[in-house]
C-alpha cells in the first residue's frame, strides 16, 4: 500500500533545469520526512536533499547547495526537488525515501524507495 512515485527527470543541457516530484501514496507524506538520494554508474547511492516533517527543516549535500531547492505540497501529497544550474556530474538515477518524520543521511536509513528517474547532463 505504502508507495513513492518520482517522476520529472529527462536530458538536459548543461546550465539547465529540471523539477522532479516525488508522490505519495498508502500514507499521509506530512508527518513524514523525504530523502532525495542519487546513483550514478558504478557509483554508491548518495544523498542529495531531505526535508523533515515537524519542523521543514531542510538538508544539502555541498555539491548542489544552492543549485537545488526542496520543497513540499501536503494537499498534493508530493515533494519536490528543483534542480537549476545542472551540471554533467548530476547525471544520475535519483530516488526518493521516507521512513519517518527525521532525515538520515545514509541510504540504509529508509524503509520506503520509489523506482528512481533518470536524470541526464549532457550537451
Amino acid at each position: 500500500q505504502v508507495q513513492l512515485v518520482e517522476s520529472g527527470g529527462g536530458l538536459v543541457q548543461p546550465g539547465g533545469s529540471l523539477r522532479l516530484s516525488c508522490a505519495a501514496s498508502g500514507f499521509t507524506l506530512d508527518y513524514y520526512a523525504i530523502g532525495w538520494f542519487r546513483q550514478a554508474p558504478g557509483k554508491e547511492r548518495e544523498g542529495v536533499s531531505c526535508i523533515s516533517s515537524s519542523d521543514a527543516i531542510t538538508y544539502y549535500a555541498d555539491s548542489v547547495k544552492g543549485r537545488f531547492t526542496i520543497s513540499r505540497d501536503n494537499a498534493k501529497n508530493t515533494v519536490y526537488l528543483q534542480m537549476n544550474s545542472l551540471k554533467p556530474e548530476d547525471t544520475a538515477v535519483y530516488y526518493c525515501a521516507t521512513v519517518g518524520p527525521k532525515c538520515y543521511s545514509r541510504p540504509g536509513g529508509y524503509d520506503y524507495w520509489g523506482q528512481g528517474t533518470q536524470v541526464t547532463v549532457s550537451s
